[in-house]
């Protein structure tokens, strides 16, 4: 992984991101030492993407469902 200094990562920002995508990540070190990785996150969805679960229920059994729920409300 290469590594760049602060000012080098500011002027060439553009240019890291790519690489960043090519290599896996890029190194910036900040003139007190410290050091961090910019590396490219991949989209994982949101997570609201479950699977469904088939309960073979009739649109009238829902409704009963629903209806006997607000019964209670």
């Amino acid at each position: 992984m290469k590594e760049y200094t602060y000012s080098e990562a500011r002027q060439r920002l553009a240019d890291l991101l790519d690489l960043a995508q090519r290599e896996g990540g890029v190194r910036i070190r900040r003139r007190d030492g410290s050091v961090f990785v910019l590396a490219r996150v991949d989209d994982q969805g949101s997570p609201l993407d479950v699977p469904s679960v088939d309960l073979a229920l009739t649109r009238d059994e829902i409704l009963t469902f629903i209806h006997e729920g607000r019964r209670f409300m």
